[in-house]
């Protein structure tokens, strides 16, 4: 059964998302459905709703599923990425750093750079416009979901932002204190932490949450391992 929290959009309507385990993510609002990073070995895809929209952040494996992608994806639905996720997949858009796309009415996505900023770190996410992250503006609702990333300068240029979904787990993206920090700079209602497993280290989500008490940010803990 995939956890799912309800939000309530700035135009009055429901929006669901729905928290596929690490860096997987489904939203649901006004009948479309978007992924971001569908992976099959951290869920149960048999009875999923098909993709009017499939985002994916970067090529490593646990985000990157393209068998479940095709066998997610609509007939007329699409799929974003980076260059090398639609070389790689063989079709879909590519959306370079920056890059700024108007879906229709409902949503619009920017893509925002991401990788790592601690020495020794660069092998896993370099800092060359490979990966990205994405900010949803999906009926109002303004959502950073940041892929593999640890604090950079686009992302604490954010702001006015509603919901945001960050990485904790060690080695390859946020230590608890830059999670900490980089909320506090965002300061959205919201925060999620999320890719939180799938390595020997195992981060401290509570002390995380309690660090965060009284900054004006509501930290929700889901099943994201």
């Amino acid at each position: 059964m995939t956890a799912t929290d309800t939000l309530m959009t700035k135009n009055g309507h429901e929006l669901h998302i729905g928290f596929l385990g690490h860096g997987s993510l489904r939203f649901d609002c006004l009948g479309r459905t978007l992924y971001i990073d569908p992976v099959a070995m951290f869920a149960d895809y048999t009875d999923a709703p098909k993709a009017d929209l499939i985002l994916v952040t970067h090529h490593h494996d646990d985000h990157c599923d393209p068998a479940l992608i095709k066998q997610l994806l609509k007939p007329d639905g699409e799929v974003i990425s980076t260059e090398t996720v639609v070389g790689q997949l063989g079709y879909g858009t590519p959306m370079h750093n920056g890059e700024v796309r108007r879906i229709d009415d409902l949503l619009t996505i920017e893509a925002i750079p991401a990788y790592n900023t601690t020495a020794g770190r660069d092998c896993f996410h370099p800092h060359t416009g490979r990966d990205n992250g994405y900010l949803l503006t999906l009926d109002g609702v303004r959502i950073y979901v940041s892929g593999d990333s640890e604090p950079t300068p686009e992302m604490l240029a954010l702001r006015d932002l509603d919901v945001v979904f960050l990485p904790v787990n060690q080695p390859y993206t946020m230590t608890v204190d830059q999670a900490v920090a980089t909320v506090r700079a965002l300061h959205p209602a919201l925060f999620y932490p999320y890719h939180t497993g799938q390595t020997d280290f195992v981060t401290d989500l509570e002390q995380l949450a309690d660090r965060l008490n009284g900054s004006g940010t509501e930290v929700r803990i889901r099943p994201m391992a």
